[in-house]
């Protein structure tokens, strides 16, 4: 199982799914996944940890505020969580929460980019966040969709650091990516023609085998298809919602790609 190796500052290092139902939610994804849950029990109100083979994939637990919508979340790693805040504030971002030490584990806030996505901020010291990439049921990809993208290229490349390489500028197709010593950590794309009164977000991709009988899978456990499966040159597509709404996307591997 290819393992994780340092992650870059700025780049995604942990995911996590609040659910106003976490049974019916953990019982989606360990058999659409094949993930393992531990419920780290009632003192972290039951949150708790998706592993695979016993390495560590996201993270689960109950809606903090009865009035927030459930949903996943992406957590960019810090060197510094404090000095973070205050680069994203300077950016012309927004702190929403935090920042929270927990103890042994790290330091976590949200913050809100000037596109009106929020994303997380973690700084890792005893949890260094998901440990495996580029298998079957873990990560494969973060991705920003923006309805601001220069404001928000210019949010991620201060508050972050990131190293911005630009594979798109056109009306039709404008994309970048964070790329450090040639590997590429997450993407953001221009999406203001098509998201409509949707506000900006951020998306999980999850690698799987094969991207149609994944969908099939999902539909069957009680998801939802948002968009069918569909190829692309990154590999085979589609968006999916769980029992609770809460939506993320699935790729399978190019053809001829390991």
């Amino acid at each position: 199982m290819p393992a994780r190796s340092e992650v870059p500052v700025g780049a995604p290092v942990w995911n996590d799914l609040a659910t106003r139902d976490l049974g019916s939610t953990v019982a989606f994804y360990t058999a659409l996944f094949g993930w393992e849950h531990t419920d780290l029990g009632a003192d972290v109100g039951h949150y708790g940890s998706f592993t695979l083979d016993g390495e560590l994939v996201a993270g689960v637990g109950p809606v903090p505020d009865p009035s927030r919508a459930p949903g996943w979340a992406v957590y960019l790693r810090s060197a510094d969580a404090r000095a973070t805040l205050e680069r994203v504030r300077a950016a012309g971002g927004t702190v929403l929460w935090g920042p929270h030490d927990v103890p042994g584990q790290g330091v976590m806030a949200g913050v809100r980019d000037p596109s009106g996505a929020a994303v997380s901020v973690w700084e890792p010291r005893g949890h260094p966040g998901f440990a495996v990439v580029a298998e079957p049921g873990a990560p494969a990809w973060h991705e920003l969709l923006s309805t601001g993208y220069r404001a928000a290229v210019a949010f991620y490349e201060e508050a972050f650091g990131w190293s911005v390489e630009v594979q798109g500028d056109s009306d039709e197709f404008r994309y970048c990516v964070d790329q450090v010593d040639g590997e590429q950590h997450a993407g953001i794309m221009d999406a203001s023609a098509w998201l409509g009164d949707e506000p900006s977000h951020w998306s999980v991709y999850l690698l799987v085998e094969d991207t149609d009988e994944a969908v099939a899978r999902a539909v069957e456990l009680g998801g939802s298809v948002s968009m069918a499966p569909e190829d692309s040159p990154y590999g085979r597509m589609a968006v999916l919602a769980d029992p609770q709404g809460s939506p993320f996307k699935v790729i399978s591997a190019p053809d001829g790609a390991a």
